[in-house]
């Protein structure tokens, strides 16, 4: 029979975007050059499907160690970076899991789903959070894992630099940095990496969301532990060889990558002028932003053909708020046109 707290739990909807402008999942808006296309379907085309996939990866980790400047004994790798969080919550001491609010609702989630403890640090009115604070939670609650996102999802701020560092020293538990919007943001946490910090990327927002490819940089002690808890052949063949080949050419995705966050500044500051919008500083690839009524702005919004994602209801802070992922050029100025005219 289905637990009790399990029918009690909302599944994780994800609304239809058919025919639409799809500003609501903090994808990459730009679809891979056609050449780069054809070069890599005809990798695609030298995978045996007919069997297992590299269960070790090794060449792949190696690949993303060079990268990320660690060695390949400290990556490893997830179905998208849910699957990671899942990994790190199921090996990590059953005690609680330690989290800002509001922040990226899987951390929450997926605790719930093997019954981990949850203490949330409320975040200030300006979504600000002082390490003080969240360290002194960590330590009444004796938590076992915390998890930061760097810069955070949903209100797009990146915490000061000295408090990510404060934070890290000061936990006596496991401490996962989530980057998933690190390549949109002014820093990396690479350097604070040890035996009890892990890093935790995806390629999800440079442009490779149908893959489905996460990885956590950490100590290689603690990752030897963590792929004890890997599902085998976790990351399947096509997964592996556009990956591995993507990861020869992602100067084209670094070059998109910069181009959006030009768009995020553009558009940040095209949102501030029209009256009714109050836009929260971002160093993610999206901007939260607040109205009077955002039920009635997101369902406008609809009815023009763009979706984004409404926030209000979620959390007490995101009260009439609004995440407006960071789309094209002509994506976000027909937002842009489409808002002035619901508002004014």
């Amino acid at each position: 029979m289905i637990r009790g707290d399990i029918k009690a739990l909302a599944a994780y909807h994800v609304p239809d975007s058919s025919g639409m402008i799809k500003l609501d999942a903090m994808e990459n808006p730009f679809s891979m050059p056609d050449g780069l296309r054809e070069k890599w379907l005809k990798e695609l085309a030298k995978v045996d499907i007919n069997r297992y996939p590299d269960a070790d990866m090794f060449e792949l980790r190696k690949k993303i160690a060079k990268h990320e400047g660690v060695e390949p004994q400290q990556v490893l790798l997830g179905n998208g970076s849910d699957e990671i969080i899942q990994m790190i919550l199921i090996a990590t001491v059953p005690g609680t899991c330690v989290i800002p609010g509001p922040t990226f609702v899987m951390y929450n989630l997926v605790s719930q789903w093997l019954k981990r403890p949850v203490a949330t640090v409320p975040l200030a009115e300006d979504f600000t959070m002082k390490e003080e604070h969240f360290l002194q939670v960590c330590a009444r609650e004796k938590a076992e894992v915390a998890f930061l996102a760097c810069p955070n999802n949903p209100t797009g701020n990146l915490w000061k630099q000295d408090r990510v560092e404060k934070i890290a020293r000061g936990i006596s538990g496991f401490l996962v940095i989530d980057e998933a919007y690190g390549p949109f943001s002014e820093r990396t946490h690479n350097y604070l990496i040890s035996p009890n910090v892990m890093v935790l990327k995806t390629f999800s927002k440079v442009g490779w969301a149908g893959l489905r490819m996460g990885y956590v940089l950490g100590d290689a002690e603690v990752i030897a532990q963590l792929n004890k808890v890997r599902m085998p052949y976790n990351i399947n063949a096509l997964t592996q060889a556009s990956a591995a080949f993507l990861l020869d050419h992602f100067d084209i995705f670094e070059a998109q990558a910069a181009e959006i966050r030009d768009e995020r500044e553009r558009m940040a500051s095209a949102l501030a002028e029209i009256d009714g919008i109050q836009v929260f500083p971002s160093q993610a690839n999206f901007l939260l932003v607040r109205v009077a009524d955002a039920n009635a702005v997101f369902e406008s919004l609809k009815q023009a053909g763009i979706l984004i994602k409404n926030m209000h209801g979620s959390d007490r802070l995101l009260g009439q708020c609004l995440r407006i992922t960071i789309g094209s050029k002509d994506e976000n100025s027909a937002l842009l046109a489409a808002l002035r005219e619901i508002l004014t």
